[in-house]
């Protein structure tokens, strides 16, 4: 799969987030719906139409250069000695940002999807008599393993096809590695030669594996992303905006160092490093334009909001869920760098628990 085609990818997964948004403006107040539903902030004195419009246009540029940031300094810090991915701090870096994903399906994302899918507003059968919330997380969790060893089937088959060794030289986007079995192949005796193919092909195919991480794991990001921008585009109250727009440029900038670790390590070229860098720092902010756009229809606590925003935050939570456990920290804590020493894998445990517990603290705010 070419780099256009993963962009196009992403950006037709996008546009059916955002087509799919209309649909809110056709909800229909349950007749159980009690005056719980009321919008709260229409008799609160926090509701401030002229304020919490320029905090939302505060808020666009200001999550978007937080979100540049985070996901782009791992990216620069390959200039860094002590940063390259065959270093330590690296390994600590990577494993905090872990924590961060990890605590942002955890605390954030799963949390608000039970609030809406629990909600007074919507009607007790079905959603009240079924964990809905979990069931859908579980089944998010199982379609991406399964979209994940698909994909990776998918790029070992097409890297593979003209056998191992014309394979390890064809990726394009890595030529460093090609390079280097080339340098390798030649002066050597047949053993020599046989041996050399099948190492460089376990690095491709850990290459593939984290290209497919990386693409997995923005879906996920991005329909997290375009839900609570589009929540705060739509509200009406400062008390809740203000708090959120501090809360969201950190979890933005910790969140996007998490997925640029990982854009790292799948050593695309700049072209596709360009998309993926764009589509997680603008993803927030177009939320929030948005939710600016559709103020007039779209009401946070109508039954069709719920229920579309709580099953796409139960998808996305089972979905990061899984990338964070099984991709991301399970890889590297069972992988040989942090098997050979207990030091570095009490250090890394030590930063995954910081990046989590940061991560959950800000929960109180986001």
């Amino acid at each position: 799969m070419s780099s256009s085609s993963q962009a196009l990818a992403l950006v037709s997964f996008t546009l059916l987030l955002i087509f799919s948004t209309p649909l809110l403006a056709d909800a229909q107040q349950s007749p159980a719906a009690s005056d719980e539903c009321a919008d709260p902030s229409l008799d609160s004195a926090c509701h401030n139409v002229p304020k919490a419009l320029r905090l939302k246009l505060i808020a666009i540029p200001t999550i978007l250069i937080s979100s540049v940031i985070g996901v782009c300094l791992p990216l620069f810090a390959r200039s860094v000695p002590a940063l390259q991915p065959d270093r330590s701090l690296f390994s600590v870096v990577k494993a905090f940002a872990s924590g961060v994903i990890l605590a942002t399906g955890y605390m954030h994302v799963l949390p608000d999807s039970f609030n809406n899918l629990n909600s007074p507003c919507l009607p007790k059968k079905p959603w009240g008599d079924f964990p809905f919330t979990a069931f859908v997380a579980m089944l998010a969790a199982v379609f991406t393993l399964m979209v994940d060893s698909l994909m990776l089937t998918f790029y070992n088959r097409k890297k593979g096809g003209a056998g191992p060794s014309t394979a390890v030289v064809a990726d394009h986007e890595s030529p460093e590695q090609g390079a280097h079995w080339h340098s390798h192949g030649h002066g050597h005796g047949h053993g020599m030669a046989v041996a050399k193919p099948d190492d460089a092909e376990a690095g491709q195919m850990q290459l593939r594996r984290n290209r497919v991480v990386v693409q997995v794991l923005e879906m996920g990001i991005v329909v997290h992303s375009v839900v609570i921008g589009l929540g705060m585009g739509a509200s009406q109250s400062v008390c809740t905006i203000r708090p959120l727009v501090a809360a969201m440029c950190f979890h933005q900038m910790f969140e996007g160092m998490g997925l640029g670790g990982c854009i790292l390590q799948a050593e695309y070229g700049m072209k596709m490093k360009a998309g993926l860098v764009f589509f997680f720092s603008t993803t927030t902010p177009f939320g929030i334009a948005l939710g600016l756009a559709l103020t007039k229809v779209y009401k946070d606590n109508s039954p069709t909001a719920l229920i579309v925003v709580g099953l796409l935050n139960a998808a996305s939570a089972g979905l990061l869920h899984y990338m964070a456990l099984v991709e991301l920290l399970a890889a590297d804590f069972m992988g040989p760098k942090l098997q050979a020493s207990v030091r570095l894998q009490l250090i890394c445990l030590t930063a995954v628990l910081l990046g989590a517990g940061g991560m959950s603290v800000m929960a109180k705010w986001a």
